[in-house]
């Protein structure tokens, strides 16, 4: 019954995910923390985090993920099978469809309402995240902090997204491994 949660909810998320691998991490995040529970809302938002320092693309790479830990090799590869295969279908169909009539008013119109329910759903997830790490230890104070300093370094200085988090996490293992100190100085190990 696992490997048929696995492949049904990996197969709704690709079949749904119209847009790329962007718009289909909301559905994923459904799948995975709302519907069938496999980890919380704070796990995922680990994953997603360091699928994103990864080469290739999003959905495969959580598919994979996500199917190993929760069905071991078997439940990778139902996985993968179930997010890939949707999606090679509907690019062949859909693509010599719309291909075909790309110069029709409603399929430029059809092309173009998808753009806000995608930026919405990625919109809402944001914020949930934000709303976390808000509340978290970290607070609101350093949660706006790195917020700017990843648009400053994103938007202005052209860093790759991949290096700030692969930063972040070397600074938060750093900081954990480091022995905690009192007022006096001395070490709590």
């Amino acid at each position: 019954m696992k490997q048929a949660d696995i492949f049904m909810g990996f197969f709704r998320a690709g079949m749904l995910g119209y847009g790329g691998g962007p718009s289909s991490i909301p559905l994923i995040k459904k799948e995975v923390v709302e519907t069938y529970k496999w980890m919380d809302s704070d796990e995922f938002g680990d994953v997603l985090a360091l699928a994103n320092a990864l080469p290739g693309p999003i959905a495969t790479k959580l598919a994979g993920y996500i199917g190993y830990r929760v069905g071991g090799f078997w439940g990778l590869l139902n996985g993968l099978i179930a997010t890939m295969v949707p999606t090679i279908i509907l690019m062949i169909i859909l693509m010599t469809a719309l291909n075909s009539y790309k110069d029709e008013p409603w399929v430029k119109g059809m092309a173009s309402a998808v753009v806000p329910v995608v930026a919405v759903m990625l919109l809402t997830m944001t914020w949930e995240f934000f709303k976390k790490s808000g509340e978290s230890s970290l607070g609101w104070v350093w949660t706006l902090v790195y917020i700017i300093a990843g648009l400053v370094l994103m938007q202005l200085l052209h860093v790759h997204p991949a290096i700030i988090i692969f930063v972040l996490l070397i600074g938060a293992l750093v900081k954990r491994n480091s022995p905690k100190r009192d007022r006096k100085g001395s070490s709590n190990a």
